[in-house]
Formats: structure tokens, C-alpha cells, sequence
């Protein structure tokens, strides 16, 4: 496993993370015992850094983290989220230090630990991103201990634009990989001259750039892949990456062709992202040991040629680009 440096936080992290919306809802059923595996599989193999959210689950991610972390002496770095959990009519306007501290503290129960790494602002309406009282009621947080540090997950690159020109902002988590490649052409290298954190998320497009989907591909019910496909749930940008299905079949069908030797679809796709060295994290979810594994080994794969990303970035530009790219 390769680590890269995150922010100016002086932390030293997995370039492979794991994200653990799987363990938590919305992938089918991933029992307790595959859960708690997965995670000891993950700190196994050196993964050492874990996002979840309040939200997974209504806490089921993130108490299986807080399990984890009182069972191995490793040092991991856990990123929850908040501000998704409403309940009535309080959002968007719910965002009010009462409400904010409210969610914290009940990810400090759910982890079991009385202060997090980094806590994530979980894509909220874009005016939020835009208030200074939205960072300032996080400073409150991290002067009162409970916090280390806090950044922002987004939907669209403005927000991610509006967050990073507030100082105490350590992070952006963005939808980044081989079907939504705006975030190089436009926000990149704008983080990293200021020292923000990138934590790529939805890295293979929501399982289609494992080149494991096809049209005959059966979706449980309770797995958003089945019910979200056309944004009914929450914003489509998280299911498949936004991208038309078939069209998404059709890219991974070019794509196989590329494959190199000794690679996957899902390793090519996950060093095609860590191959931007303004990205600190991608962050593969999984549903059992063996995909942690899979996931964790691209870290030690040799680099892509130059020639290569060409001919990927040839594919995203005929096929997927006129759909997405200017859509987020």
C-alpha cells in the first residue's frame, strides 16, 4: 500500500480508503459478520483510512467503525458526515450550530470515541457552501474539542469552488473517476494550491467500471442501483455516476479492450484516479473481504502510461462527456 499526506493535517493515509456506505444501507444486505470482516480485511491489507456517515444506515456504518477501532492498535482515520439526518421540516434550515452539534454528538456515541479525524458537511443545498456562519459554527466544534478538522462533500464543482475559499476547510469529497473527469479539468489543481484534500468517491461508477455489470445484471430492491437509477431517491450523480446505463455498457465494452496485463476494468479505473496526484484518497466501497482485497492490491500496480490515458480520455469524450460533464 502507497500513503499520500492529507492537507496540512500531518496525517499519512491509504491512497486506497474505504468507503463504508455499503455496510450501512442502500447495496442489498450485507450481513454483520461480512461487515466486520470487510473492516479487519481493510486494516489487514493497510488501508487506514474510513468514511462513513451518520446517515448509513441511521448509524449502522458507523458503529461497526467504532467497533473496529476498539479492536486494533493500528492508527486509522475515520471522516463521518453530517447534516442528512432531518427530521420535520428543519432542512435546509436546520443548519444551526444546536442542530450541528447535535449530529456530532451522535456520531461520538456511534464511533465511541470522544473526538473525529475529520467531519464532512454531507452535500447540502448549495447555499450553504456559500456562508461563513456554516464554518464558523464547525470552528466552534473543533475549539470545543469534539472535531479534529472538517471539510465538505459535494455535488457540483461550484460548491466545491464556494467551500475551498474558507480557510478551515481540510477537504472536498467529489464524485471523480473515468465517467466524470470535470473535477480534473476544473478544480484539481485549484485544491491543491490550497492544500485541500481530494477524497474521490464513486470511483467505479457505482460497480459498471468493474466490467462485472451487464444489461441481464438483477439489482436487489433495497440497493439504489435498482431504485435511484433515475434520481427518484437522491441526486442520480451518485448512481452510476449519472451516466446513461447503456451508454456507461457500451464505454466499459471499449474500455475492456484497453485492459493492461496483470490489470482489471477496476484496477485500470482506480489508477486511472490515482494517477492525479492532487487526489489524497479514493475511496472503493465492497461488500465482502476479497473486493477490499482486489481494491487495496491496485495500490501496488505500476503506473499507466501516458499513451493509455489518452485513449481512456478518447472513450469519456465521445461516449460519456456530452451527457455529464457540464451537469455537475
Amino acid at each position: 500500500m502507497r500513503y499520500r499526506k492529507f492537507s496540512d493535517l500531518g496525517w499519512n493515509i491509504s491512497e486506497i480508503g474505504l468507503g463504508c456506505w455499503q455496510i450501512g444501507w442502500c447495496w442489498g444486505d450485507v450481513s454483520d459478520r461480512d461487515a466486520r470482516a470487510l473492516l479487519r480485511k481493510a486494516v489487514d491489507r493497510g488501508i487506514n483510512f474510513f468514511d462513513t456517515s451518520d446517515l448509513y444506515g441511521d448509524g449502522r456504518s458507523e458503529k461497526f467503525l467504532g467497533e473496529l477501532i476498539k479492536s486494533t492498535s493500528e492508527r486509522i482515520f475515520v471522516t463521518t458526515k453530517l447534516g442528512r439526518r432531518w427530521r420535520g421540516t428543519n432542512y435546509p434550515k436546520g443548519y444551526k450550530q444546536k442542530y450541528m452539534e447535535e449530529f456530532v454528538d451522535g456520531s461520538l456515541i456511534n464511533l465511541g470515541i470522544d473526538c473525529i479525524d475529520l467531519v464532512q458537511l454531507h452535500c447540502p443545498p448549495s447555499e450553504i457552501y456559500s456562508k461563513k456562519e456554516t464554518y464558523e459554527m464547525m470552528d466552534e466544534i473543533v475549539k470545543k474539542g469534539k472535531i479534529a478538522s472538517y471539510g465538505v462533500s459535494v455535488h457540483k464543482l461550484s460548491d466545491a469552488i464556494a467551500a475551498i475559499q474558507f480557510p478551515n476547510v481540510k477537504s472536498i469529497q467529489l464524485v471523480f473517476n473515468i465517467f466524470r473527469q470535470k473535477p480534473a479539468e476544473a478544480f484539481l489543481k485549484e485544491a491543491k494550491k490550497k492544500d485541500v484534500a481530494i477524497i474521490a468517491r464513486g470511483p467505479l461508477a457505482s460497480g459498471l467500471l468493474t466490467g462485472t455489470i451487464n444489461k441481464e445484471t438483477k439489482f436487489p430492491e433495497n440497493d439504489h442501483r435498482n431504485y435511484n437509477i433515475d434520481g427518484k431517491a437522491f441526486d442520480v450523480g451518485d448512481t452510476f455516476s449519472g451516466v446513461n446505463f447503456e451508454k456507461g455498457l457500451k464505454a466499459v465494452d471499449r474500455l475492456k479492450e484497453l485492459i493492461p496485463a496483470n490489470f482489471s476494468l477496476a484496477d485500470l479505473a482506480l489508477k486511472w484516479i490515482l494517477m492525479h496526484d492532487e487526489v489524497n484518497v479514493v475511496i472503493p466501497g465492497a461488500i465482502n473481504e476479497s473486493q477490499v482485497q482486489m481494491n487495496a492490491d491496485t495500490s501496488d500496480l505500476d503506473s499507466i502510461s501516458v499513451l493509455l490515458l489518452s485513449k481512456i480520455n478518447s472513450i469519456y469524450d465521445e461516449l460519456i462527456k456530452p451527457d455529464v460533464h457540464n451537469r455537475w
